[in-house]
C-alpha cells in the first residue's frame, strides 16, 4: 500500500503546506520586528502623554500631597512607575540623571536607559522638582504589540488552512483526470481497445489523454491489420494443405490411376515447397523485427548482385510472355549490404510484378547510382498502385486485402519483408508510379563510404 506522500495528491497537498508555512515565516520574519518597531513608538508617545497629563494636573493650584498619592497609585497600576527628583537631593537609585538634568533646562525630556531597558519621560514642574514616569521596555512593546501580533498569527493560520485546503482541491482536481488515464491504460493493458479517454484538466493532462487515445487507436489499428494478416496467412496455408491431403488421401485410398500417381507427387512436392517458402517468409519477417537480429553487412558490388538476379528472373519472365528489362551498368556500384538479404529484398518485388503484370509488358529490373547512392529499382508496366496504396505498400497484408480477387495476390508477407529488411541494412525503400505505367519500388542502400542515404533518387 503506498503511503500518502508517495501519491501526487499527497505531495500535492504536503507542497502547499509546506508553502504556506515557509510564507507565514518569511511574513512574521518581516512584520514581527516592524510590529515590535512601532509599538515601542507608539508605547513612548503614550508615555509622553500621560506625562503631559500627569505634569499639568501637579502643576495646577490646589493639587496636594494626597493628589499626588492618588496620581501615583493609578499609574503604578497600569505598570508606570512615577516618583519626583529634585535638583541636588540624591536621586533614586538608577534614575535617568541625563534626562532629569535636560528637563530641568528644556522642560521636558524623552528617552530609554538600558539597564535595566525602560522607557523614560520627564517634566520639569519647578526650577528645582522633575516628573519622572518610566515603564519598562519590554511590557511598554508588549502592551501594545501583543493584539497585533496575535491577530497576525491569526491571520497566518486562517492563511495556511486556506493554502492546504486549496492544495487538497487543486490536487484533487489534476489528480483525477490522471486517475481515470491510468484506469485507462490498465484496461487498455488488458485488451479493452474501444476505451477513450476524455481529454479533460490541464494542458498537460489532456496531451497525455490524447497520447493514450492515440496509441489506443494505433494498437487497435494494428490489431486489426494483423487479424487481417493472420486470416490471408491461415488462407495460404489452407490452399496447398487442401490440395496435399487431397491428392495424399487418394493415394491412401488407391483411387488413383497408376499414369496419376506421378503427377500426384508433383503436385505435393510443389505445394509442399510453396508452404516452405510461405513459412520462410513468416520465419525471416519475425526474425527482421527482433532486436537481435544480425545482418552479415560488408562491401559489395550492387550491380553484380542484381545483375545475378535479373538472369535468374530471365527464363521466368520469357516463359510468362514478359518484356524482361534488365539495366545494370557495367562498372561497379559499391555499397554496404548483406549480399544474401539483398538478393532476397531483390526477389520479392521483382515476383510481385511479374505476378500483376499483363504478358507482354515490361518488367524493369535496374541498378544506377543516383546522387551517389547505390540504387535498386523494380518498374513494370501493370496495373499500378493509387496514391493512397503509397504509405501503405509495405504494411503486412493491406495491398491484398484491397485487391482480393481483383488482381492476383500473394501473401502480403514480401514487401513487409523487403521494408524491415532494407531498413535494418539503414536504407530506404520507397513505392511510387513507373514511366512504364505500373508500380515502381526503389531501394536505396548506404555507399561503400558508410553514409546513410538522405532521399530517394530518380531513375536514371
Amino acid at each position: 500500500m503506498r503511503r500518502p506522500a508517495d501519491t501526487l495528491t499527497g505531495r500535492l497537498v504536503l507542497l502547499g503546506l509546506v508553502t504556506g508555512l515557509v510564507t507565514a515565516f518569511a511574513v512574521a520574519l518581516v512584520s514581527v520586528p516592524l510590529v515590535r518597531s512601532v509599538a515601542q513608538t507608539v508605547a513612548s508617545e503614550r508615555l509622553a502623554q500621560q506625562a503631559d497629563a500627569v505634569s499639568v494636573l501637579l502643576r495646577s493650584e490646589g493639587v496636594g500631597t494626597d493628589d499626588l498619592t492618588v496620581v501615583v497609585t493609578e499609574l503604578n497600576r497600569q505598570g508606570v512607575t512615577a516618583y519626583v527628583a529634585r535638583a541636588g537631593a540624591n536621586a533614586p537609585e538608577g534614575a535617568p540623571v541625563d534626562l532629569v538634568g535636560a528637563a530641568l533646562v528644556s522642560g521636558s525630556a524623552s528617552g530609554s536607559v538600558d539597564d535595566p531597558a525602560r522607557l523614560v519621560e520627564a517634566r520639569r514642574l519647578s526650577p528645582t522638582a522633575v516628573l519622572v514616569l518610566e515603564v519598562p521596555t519590554s511590557a511598554a512593546i508588549s502592551g501594545v504589540a501583543s493584539p497585533v501580533l496575535n491577530r497576525l498569527g491569526i491571520a497566518l493560520l486562517i492563511g495556511l488552512g486556506i493554502a492546504t485546503a486549496a492544495a487538497v482541491v487543486v490536487a484533487r482536481r489534476l489528480a483525477r483526470p490522471l486517475r481515470q488515464t491510468q484506469e485507462a491504460a490498465r484496461r487498455l493493458s488488458t485488451g479493452e481497445r474501444s476505451l477513450r479517454v476524455d481529454p479533460d484538466g490541464p494542458a498537460e493532462v489532456a496531451e497525455l489523454a490524447d497520447a493514450l487515445n492515440g496509441l489506443a487507436d494505433a494498437l487497435e489499428r494494428s490489431e486489426s491489420r494483423q487479424r487481417r494478416f493472420l486470416l490471408s496467412v491461415s488462407h495460404e496455408l489452407r490452399t496447398p494443405l487442401t490440395a496435399v491431403r487431397g491428392y495424399a488421401e487418394a493415394l491412401a485410398d488407391g483411387v488413383l490411376d497408376p499414369g496419376e500417381v506421378t503427377r500426384a507427387g508433383q503436385v505435393i512436392s510443389d505445394e509442399a515447397d510453396r508452404l516452405d517458402h510461405l513459412m520462410s517468409d513468416l520465419l525471416a519477417l519475425a526474425r527482421a523485427e527482433a532486436e537481435d537480429f544480425e545482418l552479415a553487412v560488408t562491401d559489395v558490388d550492387l550491380a553484380a548482385i542484381v545483375r545475378t538476379a535479373g538472369h535468374a528472373w530471365a527464363e521466368s519472365a520469357r516463359q510468362s510472355g514478359h518484356d524482361w528489362v534488365l539495366a545494370v551498368p557495367e562498372t561497379p556500384v559499391h555499397a554496404q549490404a548483406d549480399a544474401v538479404r539483398m538478393r532476397q529484398v531483390i526477389d520479392a518485388p521483382v515476383t510481385n510484378a511479374l505476378r500483376v503484370t499483363p504478358s507482354g509488358a515490361p518488367v524493369v529490373l535496374a541498378a544506377f547510382v543516383a546522387e551517389g547512392w547505390p540504387t535498386v529499382q523494380v518498374r513494370d508496366g501493370g496495373p499500378g498502385l493509387s496514391d493512397d496504396d503509397l504509405p501503405v505498400a509495405f504494411d503486412q497484408g493491406v495491398l491484398r486485402d484491397r485487391y482480393q480477387g481483383t488482381r492476383p495476390g500473394g501473401s502480403g508477407i514480401g514487401l513487409a519483408l523487403v521494408d524491415r529488411l532494407v531498413r535494418r541494412m539503414g536504407g530506404t525503400v520507397v513505392a511510387g508510379h513507373s514511366p512504364e505505367g505500373g508500380a515502381s519500388f526503389t531501394i536505396t542502400v548506404p555507399s561503400a563510404a558508410g553514409a546513410v542515404p538522405a532521399g530517394v533518387p530518380s531513375a536514371p
